[in-house]
């Protein structure tokens, strides 16, 4: 290898699950270019030192998962509009020896989004969605970015779902934004054109997601970012019924296209070719 050459990672606690290392060496070897992608374990009390030492052990940048988004968000000098927005980053480099944060899961769930269901920003009045978690920010602000009236978050607990609110008022204070149970999900779902589950519930090991989708109307649009299973059963009801579908796994390839492109220099695409690789590795094909 190239000592020279570009290297990028990806940290987390843990980690060994994380798929981002063949999505972007996939690219690398399909762009013919020279750096390297990988997976390190980092603990949350051996983050700060991680963050103040990757320029030095040899990389440009790279993203963040699970639990550290927030945590390194606090340690950025800078950060985009939405990482500011989000509170969170999931994506790293080095500018002028400072730390800089960005968070591509607004512009990756609206990419999938827009790939998988095409127009439908252009007829979407109200957006359902499920949960309030860490997740849940970036959808929410993806929504309001596009410019959806009205957003009726479902969550249970309160607390959680209030931030989340709140969170969309710093975004835009004219944002029309409501918090419910799912005692009203019925009742919310009568009237939406597009639902977002934002849960875990019905992801492999999880919970199912247990609800009927029946009042959602004719023409809604039913996104999961749930990506183990590929097709939840949440999805699988929604094509059931003829309805438009955005799974989880658009998501996490379109996520990662910004910060390919910021590290080796190239924006690459996501192409069916790389959706398969990935979904046979999900499915346990390789």
């Amino acid at each position: 290898m190239n000592p020279s050459a570009p290297r990028a990672f990806v940290i987390g606690w843990p980690i060994a699950h994380s798929r981002s290392p063949l999505i972007h060496n996939y690219w690398l070897k399909h762009l013919g270019l020279a750096g390297s992608y990988e997976k390190i374990a980092v603990a949350p009390e051996g983050l700060a030192l991680f963050l103040a030492d990757f320029p030095q052990l040899g990389f440009v940048g790279g993203n963040v998962t699970l639990p550290h988004k927030e945590a390194a968000f606090a340690q950025c000098a800078k950060k985009t509009p939405v990482a500011e927005a989000l509170q969170a980053v999931n994506t790293l480099w080095m500018e002028g020896g400072k730390l800089c944060g960005d968070n591509t899961d607004v512009a990756g769930f609206l990419a999938s989004l827009d790939a998988h269901a095409w127009g439908w920003g252009e007829a979407c009045e109200k957006a359902v969605v499920l949960g309030a978690g860490g997740a849940s920010r970036a959808i929410v602000a993806a929504l309001i970015s596009r410019g959806v009236p009205e957003i009726a978050i479902i969550n249970r607990n309160v607390a959680h779902g209030e931030e989340l609110v709140a969170l969309a008022l710093r975004i835009d204070p004219a944002q029309k934004i409501a918090l419910s149970d799912y005692a009203s999900l019925p009742k919310e779902l009568a009237t939406a054109d597009l639902l977002v589950n934002t849960t875990p519930l019905g992801m492999q090991n999880q919970p199912p997601l247990e609800i009927n989708l029946a009042p959602l109307p004719s023409h809604a649009v039913v996104a999961d970012i749930v990506y183990v299973p590929l097709e939840t059963d949440l999805l699988k009801a929604a094509r059931m019924r003829g309805l438009k579908t955005s799974g989880g796994l658009g998501m996490l390839l379109y996520q990662a296209v910004p910060g390919f492109a910021r590290w080796f220099g190239v924006r690459p695409e996501v192409t069916p070719e790389l959706y398969e690789l990935v979904a046979r590795d999900i499915r346990g094909e390789t």
